[in-house]
């Protein structure tokens, strides 16, 4: 099993903020290098959230008051995978790198490109942090965690 980085967190909210502010100054510089003041600032957007950040497909199962995330993520090494979750968030990022070797000839088309790789998925119940694990082979990123158990708590009602 390959060794990948998770950490627990309160919230990602500022993890959340600094790729919105990467899309944002990017989409500006998009804006500003147009010739022309007519434009579509959607079209910039989308184009800077492609450039910036690459969106993983994933497959969300439950089964058994356990729920797993399967994400495709190829190419990317365990070791630059950085998974963030909450209760009830889970965070995937790594960087994508890409190179081309000259021993190994000279390219005439490519398609890999490098970037950011960042997915966020909400649950629709909260996990039991404390289960999380993490497994990467043949290029699938495999999370599972439980699926909190939740405890009934008794409200006590007051006459008015």
């Amino acid at each position: 099993m390959a060794n990948i980085a998770m950490t627990q967190r309160e919230s990602l909210i500022d993890q959340l903020e600094r790729l919105h502010q990467q899309i944002r100054r990017r989409a500006y510089q998009l804006f500003e290098g147009r010739q022309s003041p007519w434009g579509d600032p959607f079209s910039d957007w989308v184009t800077a959230e492609h450039e910036v950040v690459w969106t993983p497909a994933v497959e969300i199962r439950q089964k058994d008051r356990q729920i797993e995330v399967v994400a495709a993520t190829p190419g990317v090494e365990a070791k630059d995978f950085d998974i963030q979750f909450t209760p009830d968030d889970l965070l995937i990022q790594a960087d994508v790198y890409h190179e081309h070797p000259t021993e190994e000839g000279v390219v005439r088309c490519c398609e890999f490109s490098p970037g950011r790789l960042a997915r966020t998925i909400h649950f629709t119940e909260s996990i039991d942090p404390n289960s999380v694990k993490a497994d990467y082979r043949n290029g699938l990123l495999r999370l599972t965690a439980a699926i909190a158990k939740v405890q009934p708590t008794k409200i006590e009602v007051k006459a008015a």
